[in-house]
């Protein structure tokens, strides 16, 4: 060591004109040379580290491990780069730590054998390298698909592994491929149109829709975000990659929602507007059948006050029976109202008894007969006398009643209205067939609709309830009000009674 320090000046001289530090050992790994950058690096004054053991300049934890590292590499005398696949670490005299590189040269001076170290502070360059490690890191574990390639040839140069993973190409075969290769709706002219603007400097990045092409033969949509970046000293196009799957499965999913719910809305109120419609068209009728017979009440009522002679008994009388028929009309149309009411409610009592089809076709004609027109006929049905059927007879007298009496009202003088009975093998089917106005095609839908009337009907006097009181009624017994119709030729309306099975 004392023939060492001799020749410092020359060790001096040499060492001094290095920016990386340079510490020379002894083999009892004594510090016993160090120069300027060595000191300054590890923050030492000058002679400081001399007679010092090497330990002092390296970390605790590191110790027992680098004796040995340091015994077998002075035993096997060659130059190598110390700490190879390993990271080296330093320790400043304030207790700092930092990350060191080492070139070791053992040598031999006067019969002794020394190694001298040639240490760099690679703190600056190691965080250059992490931070290149995490970018690395966020480039390939990204969820996103993350594409590079060349600005010239468009080779890809990169690809992550979410976008291998999506797009089935190993990072291999990516290698010989271009962005054109995996866009099947994309052809080279309309990808070079796209990526124009970047290239001629006047935007900074290329936003769009489009299809990849997996390995597998099957597309997904995307959205690309693009742009021109430099890796050394060659241009590269740097495309991120959103798969949009769900977002445009949302999409679809939400406008054919908005399309359903629109089409709904719309049937809702056309059919809100519909029934509006009835409702002004029902007030319009109620008020108008309410008024006519009360008019004609009040009016008989003001005459019968002026025939005081008992001369005038015929007269009093003519008045007294209109009087009755309009008292009876407004509780024909009372009826009808409580029975909507009691359909509504649930409160319909049936009693289903057996009893002749004849009786209850007698009764209808006799009470239809006072209200036939002029010329009109009712034809009564053949071969029912022996007939006897089990249902709710005072159903089916109205049912039969509203009928009848319809086809009587929309009918002319001097016509006919038919009554015929068919047998069948589930029941019994009642026809009321007319020669009256007819329902306009159109407005068919409608015709057992509450309060609808047609407007050819309009002006002839009615509720528009019977019908669907009827045809209520009837099918909540297990029948059916069904009818076939031509505008100006006439109308037939059928019902179905069901045979009821017996035991």
């Amino acid at each position: 060591m004392r023939d060492f320090q001799e020749n410092s000046d020359i060790f001096n001289l040499l060492s001094e004109g290095v920016s990386e530090g340079i510490i020379v050992v002894n083999a009892n790994q004594i510090i016993v040379a160090t120069n300027t950058s060595s000191l300054q690096m590890f923050g030492y004054e000058k002679g400081e580290l001399i007679g010092k053991p090497l330990d002092i300049l390296i970390p605790r934890r590191y110790h027992a491990g680098h004796d040995a590292h340091v015994d077998n590499f002075i035993a096997k005398s060659d130059k190598r780069q110390m700490g190879h696949g390993r990271n080296l670490y330093g320790i400043c005299k304030d207790g700092k730590e930092f990350p060191v590189e080492a070139g070791l040269n053992p040598f031999e001076f006067y019969g002794a054998t020394y190694v001298m170290a040639l240490v760099i502070d690679i703190t600056e360059r190691k965080s250059r390298e992490e931070e290149l490690s995490h970018w690395a890191r966020i480039f390939d574990e990204s969820l996103n698909e993350i594409f590079v390639f060349d600005a010239e040839t468009y080779k890809f140069l990169n690809v992550n592994k979410e976008a291998q993973r999506n797009i089935g190409y190993s990072i291999k075969e990516m290698y010989e491929m271009t962005p054109v290769d995996i866009k099947p709706e994309m052809d080279i002219s309309q990808f070079e149109n796209l990526i124009s603007p970047l290239l001629k400097d006047t935007t900074s990045k290329v936003n769009f829709e489009t299809k990849h092409g997996r390995k597998d033969g099957t597309t997904y949509p995307v959205e690309v975000h693009l742009q021109l970046s430099n890796l050394g000293d060659k241009k590269v196009f740097v495309a991120f990659i959103l798969d949009i799957t769900e977002r445009k499965n949302y999409t679809e999913n939400l406008e054919n929602l908005v399309e359903e719910r629109t089409h709904q809305l719309t049937e809702a109120l056309a059919v809100e507007k519909e029934l509006n419609e009835l409702k002004t068209r029902f007030l319009s009728l109620v008020s108008h059948e309410f008024k006519t017979p009360l008019s004609s009440i009040l009016t008989s009522i003001t005459l019968l006050g002026k025939y005081t002679e008992t001369e005038q008994q015929p007269k009093r009388d003519k008045h007294v029976t209109t009087i009755k028929n309009k008292v009876k009309y407004l509780d024909t149309i009372l009826n009808d109202f409580l029975s909507v009411e009691r359909l509504e409610s649930g409160k319909v009592n049936y009693k289903i008894e057996e009893f002749p089809l004849s009786k209850i076709v007698n009764e209808v004609v006799y009470n239809s007969n006072m209200l036939l027109k002029s010329g009109q006929q009712i034809r009564y049905p053949e071969n029912i006398d022996e007939l006897n059927i089990q249902f709710d007879e005072k159903t089916l007298e109205l049912a039969l009643s509203n009928l009848v009496h319809n086809a009587i009202k929309y009918s002319p003088e001097d016509s006919t209205i038919d009554i015929k009975v068919d047998i069948k093998d589930i029941g019994y089917a009642i026809s009321v067939i007319d020669e009256g106005i007819g329902i306009p095609i159109e407005e068919q839908k409608h015709i057992f609709n509450r309060y609808f009337r047609a407007e050819n009907a309009l002006l002839t006097q009615g509720t528009g309830i019977g019908l669907n009181i009827a045809k209520q009624h009837i099918e909540n017994l297990g029948g059916s009000l069904e009818f076939s119709s031509t505008e100006s030729i006439g109308s037939t309306f059928t019902l179905c009674i069901p045979k009821l099975k017996t035991n």
